[in-house]
């Protein structure tokens, strides 16, 4: 496990965030992620970075809700805020004591603080977005995660590190490689004006146009990655989209949401368990138009552990995603919702760009 978590710290502080001399790098996550926070702090100052970490322990986002008052729910962090606002890197490893701690929280004082933070994640979406700040996200292997996917937690470390390639001898140069195929999926995308995502329960189409561009994300922005994504032009998503994934947020589960789109605005939903949560995610501001379409092409991941960063990676999905726009892709809406729901694509999945057939029943037809 030690010589593995050297390697994974080894491509986040070098791969992920190119981190050199000088930089002041913002380390968050639980303290049940210690082991690899210790190596990656390790790696980070050999690499000349200085060091700042954010660990929280279990149950406190849940205590402070419950317990907090007005004031008290609006205040920032000092620590957070400079470094949203200032500092080179940002790392966050996800190490959840419990997925489902925060679920019965008043859901007004969760407004209140999402309504105290808007400011400062506007400048952490607009820094990321420029690369002002360099951001990665990962995994620590926890067992709320495990038993979340179904597995032990050493089923599920293998899986976590399967899928961030560090089984592989060299896994920058395997990441290397990931960025190069699919900047040829890019390259072609980019290219083209109108997308058409066609299978079981979906018949959508969207645009995007010289302001808008597709990503390559190849694993430095998140680790793993495996996706090509984009927001669309806010007003273009028309059609009907069907997510055969159960649909992850907040410690919710939604199964069968099916959308309805009308020039960009989701006009009326269904679900077949969870529309009640839907309801009100869609009474927030933004959360009716798309911020993001994308398509997973990490075929070492092949189930859904519940784990969005990983889920929407799964090659042979595509996801769309509510809300927030990533502004280094173009888009425009904003909203404090970014929620992406998957649905599968290996079966009857079909997607055209100007018409022509690029993808079938989840692979590309020109790699």
């Amino acid at each position: 496990m030690e010589n593995i978590l050297q390697k994974y710290a080894h491509l986040l502080v070098h791969y992920c965030l190119s981190t050199k001399p000088g930089d002041k790098m913002y380390l968050r996550s639980t303290t049940l992620a210690e082991p690899l926070v210790r190596e990656v702090y390790r790696e980070a100052v050999r690499a000349g970075a200085v060091v700042e970490t954010d660990l929280s322990f279990r149950e406190q986002s849940r205590i402070l809700l419950e317990e907090a008052g007005e004031d008290q729910l609006r205040y920032i962090s000092p620590l957070y805020q400079k470094a949203m606002e200032e500092f080179d890197t940002y790392l966050y490893i996800i190490a959840p004591y419990n997925l489902r701690e925060d679920q019965n929280v008043d859901p007004d004082k969760r407004k209140i603080r999402q309504e105290a933070h808007a400011p400062v994640m506007k400048k952490y979406f607009e820094r990321t977005a420029t690369l002002d700040m360099r951001r990665s996200l990962c995994q620590y292997p926890t067992l709320a995660n495990a038993q979340e996917a179904g597995m032990s937690l050493e089923e599920y470390e293998k899986f976590v590190f399967t899928a961030c390639r560090l089984y592989d001898e060299d896994p920058i140069q395997s990441w290397t490689e990931v960025r190069e195929q699919q900047q040829q999926i890019v390259d072609l995308l980019n290219d083209r004006e109108e997308v058409h995502y066609k299978g079981d329960g979906v018949d959508i189409r969207f645009k995007i146009d010289k302001t808008r561009r597709w990503i390559n994300s190849d694993g430095r922005t998140n680790m793993p990655s495996g996706e090509v994504y984009t927001s669309p032009l806010e007003d273009s998503v028309n059609g009907v989209i069907r997510f055969s994934y159960p649909a992850l947020y907040m410690g919710h589960e939604v199964e069968g949401a099916t959308l309805y789109v009308k020039d960009g605005y989701v006009e009326k939903w269904e679900a077949t368990r969870g529309k009640d949560f839907l309801d009100q995610i869609f009474q927030i501001e933004g959360a009716r138009r798309f911020g993001e379409a994308a398509i997973g092409t990490n075929y070492r991941i092949q189930q859904m552990t519940k784990n969005i960063l990983f889920d929407e990676k799964i090659g042979g999905t595509v996801h769309m995603a509510i809300g927030q726009s990533y502004l280094q892709a173009g888009g425009k809406n904003q909203s404090t919702v970014h929620w992406d729901m998957i649905t599968d694509m290996t079966k009857e999945g079909e997607i055209y760009a100007d018409g022509e057939k690029i993808y079938e029943k989840g692979k590309f037809l020109f790699l």
